[in-house]
């Protein structure tokens, strides 16, 4: 009788692996830690059909709506701005003449240009957009994250979603979003979850006050002060042991590599954050696949190019190679804080500094995926923490050249893969593009949508406090247009 079950055998271990198995000890793992590990594992050998993952690229400062994917071209001078609108590969569909690569594939994505919150104000609009909660939390302040936060759409991903390959299940990188006057700013942390839920954030991206963009090639000052480029170098952390460790001698010399690694580590991407057991470090060390994805810089130059060499690219192509590899959901800050933030000189800075990297490096995200028949799992969403104001202003004392204010009541947001719709468009703005014209939604059910796409169950979904109280997770309806 034919048998589908195949011979018993004995695993065979690598020297290099047996040294990397090692390694578990001496960062601290025991027999206490066997159980989270098994289910770690367990979680690792799900089917990839069945695993559901999201990118959620952020557009710190606001991406006018009037001059990306909701032009107003019959609106009158003062409203409607430089910019043309061109066809996409969708009938109807129009974008940005400066979006070329995006018009090519609207087939894969789609618009909701009617997402509408009632804030104007920078740092109150990232605790919205980055938590999905409309209202603000109680004692809310814009000049730090505080405890009493609403935990972040990143945190609550980590929380309700299974580990997969010993990984935490959220990250946000390339840097945390600071103020050039230093402050860190709140939004993307675990908030009333706890420190120990926060995601794991990934520094990759040195902060530099005044220095926004997509640097090097891309980086730019919003008032065009005499500049030079200051940041150069996307740091990753080091992941790699040594072929020959093994032969440098006794156990303490693995010891002392491996501690240095930790440090590095700690410094680099916050291990002690999201690591409560200590697992993470090991994967960190040991699978190959993580490795790669922060190898940026070895990555084949047709790969590089094809992404966009700067870290708008190279953000959005660690983040693909992350969720390949296990994480869940990964924010990504596409320009540190306020890159988008477009009060002056709005029309050269979009159409020379910060559309095109955009425009392909999500591009080239969308192709990897689609090519390697990801996409349908993968949701991509992308939005910042408002829109513009729809009539162009000047503000002489600081820009030689127009722009827009900050403008909570539209924006439109885009998505693309998870069992989304592509060519399609949810809502619509006015004539100005100021208000909601049809079918208003609101940041709770964009993190609605996030959530299902995950595969998060809708009945029944919270998550528990320190004081084990439960919370809802999910605060609106999934966008029902696009799914």
């Amino acid at each position: 009788m034919h048998s589908s079950h195949q011979p018993m055998q004995h695993p065979v271990f690598t020297r290099r692996t047996a040294i990397q198995a090692g390694a578990i000890s001496l960062l601290g793992l025991g027999m206490n830690h066997v159980t989270a590990l098994r289910a770690l594992a367990a979680a690792a050998s799900a089917k990839s059909s069945d695993i559901k993952t999201v990118i959620y690229i952020f557009l710190s400062g606001g991406l006018s709506q009037l001059d990306g994917f909701d032009l107003k071209p019959n609106a009158p001078d003062a409203v409607r701005g430089e910019f043309k609108p061109i066809a996409t590969n969708t009938p109807g569909i129009q974008i940005c003449e400066h979006l070329p690569l995006l018009a090519r594939r609207s087939h894969l994505w789609s618009l909701v240009r009617s997402l509408t919150h009632a804030t104007n104000n920078h740092s109150d609009g990232h605790m919205i957009m980055l938590s999905g909660r409309s209202e603000l939390p109680a004692g809310f302040s814009a000049n730090m994250p505080k405890p009493t936060d609403w935990p972040s759409i990143a945190a609550i991903a980590g929380y309700a979603t299974r580990p997969r390959n010993n990984l935490p299940p959220a990250a946000v990188l390339p840097e945390r979003l600071v103020h050039f006057s230093g402050r860190v700013i709140p939004g993307p942390f675990a908030g009333l979850m706890g420190r120990l839920r926060d995601p794991w954030f990934i520094e990759a991206s040195n902060y530099e006050p005044r220095a926004y963009g997509a640097f090097p090639d891309f980086e730019f000052d919003h008032q065009q002060r005499s500049y030079q480029p200051k940041r150069k170098v996307f740091h990753a952390p080091n992941l790699s042991i040594p072929e020959g460790i093994g032969t440098l001698g006794p156990r303490l010399d693995l010891l002392k590599y491996i501690d240095a690694q930790r440090r590095d580590l700690d410094q680099s991407v916050g291990v002690r954050s999201f690591d409560r057991f200590h697992q993470g470090a090991v994967s960190l060390l040991t699978q190959e696949r993580v490795r790669r994805a922060f190898d940026i810089h070895k990555t084949e130059p047709r790969l590089l190019d094809r992404y966009g060499n700067n870290s708008f690219g190279w953000s959005l192509l660690m983040a693909r190679r992350l969720v390949e590899a296990g994480v869940n959901l990964v924010q990504v800050n596409l320009g540190n804080n306020e890159s988008w933030d477009t009060h002056g000189n709005a029309f050269p800075h979009l159409k020379d500094k910060l559309f095109p990297p955009t425009d392909k490096a999500v591009s080239a995200l969308l192709d990897d995926l689609h090519d390697t028949g990801q996409l349908e799992n993968t949701l991509i969403v992308m939005a910042g923490e408002f829109g513009r104001t729809p009539k162009i202003s000047t503000l002489p004392q600081y820009y030689k050249l127009p722009g827009r204010d900050h403008w909570g009541a539209v924006q439109t947001v885009f998505f693309a893969g998870g069992g989304t719709r592509g060519g399609s468009v949810v809502g619509s703005s006015d004539k100005i593009g100021g208000y909601p014209a049809t079918d208003p939604q609101t940041p709770e059910n964009m993190a609605a949508t996030i959530y299902h796409c995950l595969g998060i169950p809708a009945a029944a979904a919270v998550w528990r406090d320190a004081t084990d109280r439960p919370h809802n997770i999910y605060h609106g309806q999934p966008i029902a247009g696009l799914l």
